[in-house]
């Protein structure tokens, strides 16, 4: 049985990096469409993203999901999140679904799910209005988030985020030996100032969130932002929806949190105690972004896309990143006038 589930694993593994053009149009047409050989690669690594032209219309976006990262259940719950922000009018890029009301479609190897095909550019991060009106949107999103709570999608966590990934890239060869000590160590060191961040923050409320909101998931037309790829929605502190926001020093970070919570607080409320997270949640992502790459290490798009990780000046650069996050838990949190 166990050798059963290996060899279907591998056999879909192999089938994902090996997905070609006519794969990827003949799971289109299963939905109906006719294309018409047009195919533009999106720039996206954890799931493979392609823009595919159409006859007679516009092209569609279709996204073939990474075998064995998330389960049926766990993709579904992220679609029907997606509706209800769409369903109460915030501009989500939701999937398609099909005549039978399906927006989660199975091809030989492949689960994917097609969605519009929506331009933009990223939002201006020094631009008031921007700012604000991100503010706005993030909250609404959060006040649909605290209606109902995720069954099948994880949570945002210290165990999942930092410790098994550090231990992840110790374990697996990743850090050279005469840093490995260095970096035991510190990560060590740093999960416990973490904890210590949150024994701060207190009785923090978790909710369903985006998870990944960083400016590149927010795409600005004139009609203002739509928000693209709840890949990693999860549930965790309103703060990891906000501090991907906020940049430069301390100042700079200040005057843009006052701008993003002036928006949000017209929707939602926040509780000032998840300031005490931003440097710790800051710190669990860089972590856990080295440790993604490392996990996805012999998917051969990631060499080619990443060259330079997993390299000594990588590691190195990485720890000295690390030293400053170390410091910046000891500061006091960003203050708000709200």
């Amino acid at each position: 049985m166990n050798n059963n589930r290996t060899s279907k694993t591998a056999e879909a593994t192999l089938a994902y990096q090996s997905l070609g053009p006519e794969q990827i149009m003949d799971a289109v047409e299963t939905q109906g469409y006719v294309c018409d050989g047009r195919l533009l690669a999106l720039n996206s690594y954890e799931n493979r993203v392609y823009q595919v032209g159409l006859e007679d219309t516009d092209p569609i976006i279709a996204k073939f999901y990474r075998p064995n990262r998330w389960t049926d259940e766990a993709i579904q719950e992220e679609h029907d999140f997606a509706w209800e922000l769409v369903e109460t009018e915030i501009p989500v890029i939701a999937p398609l679904k099909n005549k039978a009301g399906k927006s989660l479609h199975n091809h030989h190897h492949f689960r994917f799910a097609l969605f519009e095909r929506c331009g933009g550019r990223p939002p201006e991060l020094d631009n008031v209005d921007h700012l604000e009106q991100l503010g706005r949107f993030l909250g609404r999103i959060h006040v649909v988030g605290k209606s109902s709570v995720f069954m099948h999608r994880p949570a945002l966590t210290i165990e999942s985020f930092g410790e098994e990934s550090y231990k992840y890239v110790l374990n697996n060869g990743f850090i050279p030996k005469e840093l490995e000590t260095a970096y035991r160590s510190l990560a060590e060191d740093l999960l416990q100032r973490i904890q210590w961040c949150y024994e701060r923050a207190g009785d923090v409320e978790a909710l369903r969130l985006h998870g990944d909101c960083h400016p590149s998931n927010i795409l600005w037309t004139e009609d203002g932002p739509h928000i693209v790829d709840l890949d990693d929605s999860r549930t965790g502190p309103a703060a990891q929806d906000l501090w991907m926001f906020l940049s430069g020093d301390r100042a700079d970070q200040t005057q843009s949190l006052d701008i993003l919570l002036e928006g949000y607080t017209e929707f939602c409320d926040f509780n000032a105690r998840d300031l005490h997270l931003i440097e710790a949640l800051r710190t669990l992502r860089m972590i856990y972004y080295h440790a993604w790459l490392a996990r996805r290490w012999d998917d051969p798009a990631f060499p080619r896309a990443f060259p330079w990780f997993n390299t000594q000046q990588c590691w190195e650069q990485h720890i000295l990143d690390l030293r400053e996050q170390a410091a910046m838990m000891n500061e006091a949190p960003l203050t708000w006038m709200g």
